[in-house]
Formats: C-alpha cells, structure tokens, sequence
C-alpha cells in the first residue's frame, strides 16, 4: 500500500477506536468523527491526500484535538470553527452553494457523497438497515436507531420544565409550546393561532366544510375524529362514561 493510504488508514484507526471507545463524548465531537469517517469513505478522501505533508506529520495532533476540541481553522463566513481542513471545506460548502455529488437518476445534487449515497435509495428501494427485534427494514441508519426505542422504551429528550420524555426531538419541541404558549401555526381564513400542526388542520375544515371521517354504518360524516367514534358508541352499544355515585 502507498505512503499516503497508509496514512489515511492509520488516521482512520485512530478515529475509529476514538469513537468506540469514548461513548459518553458529546454530540459536537461525534459529529467531528462521523465527518472524519465520512473523508475516509468517499471521493473526499482527496482532501487528506493532498494535505499528506499536516497529516503525516500531525497524526497525534490530530487524535488530540478530540480531547481537546480544539479548532483551528475558523470559516471566514460565519462563526464556525473545525479541527481539521477537510470538515472546514466540507461545511463551506453552505456558504458557496456547491453541491459536488449529483444524482443520476433525478436532478437532486448533494454537498456530501454520504447524504447522495442515502438519497440513491429512494430509487433502488434498497433498505440496508435491519431491525434485530423485529421485522421492520429501514433505508437509514438514523430511521433504524430511532425505531429501536420502540422496543427499548429509550426516551433520549427530556423535557427541562416537566417531568415528561419523548423517544423523538421533534416531540419534545412540540410539547415545550404548552410550556412556552407558542402558538407558530396561523389560520390564513382568521386570528386563530395553534402550537400543534394538526389543531391547525382540524381546524382549518371549519372554513373548507372538509369531512374526512365516514361513518361504516350511516351515510354520516365528520370534520373530526372524536365526533366519529361518538356516533360508532351508539351502534356498538360501548358505554365508556361510568357514574361513580350509581351503576
């Protein structure tokens, strides 16, 4: 193997047995090592090649800056700051809007080879990542990961104003607007405002006269879910509402 593939592998050790070994590093330094990996995996391997001279000689230095954190090579666009040239032209790819990784199949162009590799999926239907508790297959490693706390319970977001946790981010920042009073969903027919997508939704058919829920036993129709199973309580005789004075 050349000099410079021995170089590249031996930084690709050294990330690698960082990442596996250091699990409670936080996300900020994970994400400096999946950057790394991601160099190492596909044509931005070039990247180290022609910076051989600093990585031959700066191997160590390298490998410190995870413990570090130690960045410097700033972006002169924003406030950004990176342990290595490699991520630092990565992420300028933000700011000039170059996207070097182009599909084949649609127009779509990506700023890395990874994010191409995960969009080519869409058109093959290839789904590489297997749940090992069940029998559910996912195209990303990420979908497959968040899948997994359905059958772990892991409920990573916690929110800080309550005692409540969600396996999801998105739900956590949902869930704070009861917090906050947010409201970022506006009815463009009225003032009416929202903290959750779907209220909005629910009641934007208010104005559409839309009616989505059909009954299965009458020619009866409802703008909302709950007026649907009120009827359907009727025909199934369910009682669910129990007086705690009487039987």
């Amino acid at each position: 193997m050349s000099k410079s593939g021995d170089n590249i592998n031996s930084l690709f050790l050294i990330l690698f047995f960082q990442n596996t070994m250091h699990k409670d590093i936080d996300m900020k330094v994970k994400e400096e090592i999946e950057v790394h990996e991601e160099q190492l995996r596909n044509e931005d391997v070039e990247v180290l090649i022609k910076e051989e001279k600093e990585y031959t000689k700066c191997d160590l230095v390298v490998d410190q800056r995870i413990h570090t954190r130690e960045q410097p090579y700033p972006c002169n666009q924003c406030d950004k700051a990176f342990s290595n040239r490699g991520s630092l032209k990565i992420h300028q790819r933000i700011h000039t809007g170059e996207k070097p990784y182009q599909c084949n199949q649609c127009d779509n162009a990506f700023l890395q080879k990874s994010s191409l590799i995960r969009h080519q999926r869409i058109h093959s239907g290839e789904k590489p990542y297997h749940c090992n508790q069940c029998d559910k297959v996912f195209s990303q490693k990420g979908n497959c990961m968040i899948h997994l706390r359905i059958h772990t319970g892991e409920k990573p977001y916690q929110c800080n104003q309550c005692d409540k946790a969600f396996s999801l981010k998105c739900k956590l920042i949902v869930h704070q607007r009861i917090h906050s009073g947010e409201k970022t969903y506006h009815c463009n027919q009225c003032d009416k405002a929202f903290s959750h997508k779907n209220g909005l939704m629910e009641h934007q058919r208010i104005h559409t006269g839309e009616k989505p829920y059909q009954c299965n036993k009458c020619d009866k129709a409802f703008s909302w879910k709950n007026s649907l199973i009120e009827l359907q309580r009727i025909y199934t005789g369910e009682k669910t509402y129990q007086c705690n004075h009487c039987d």
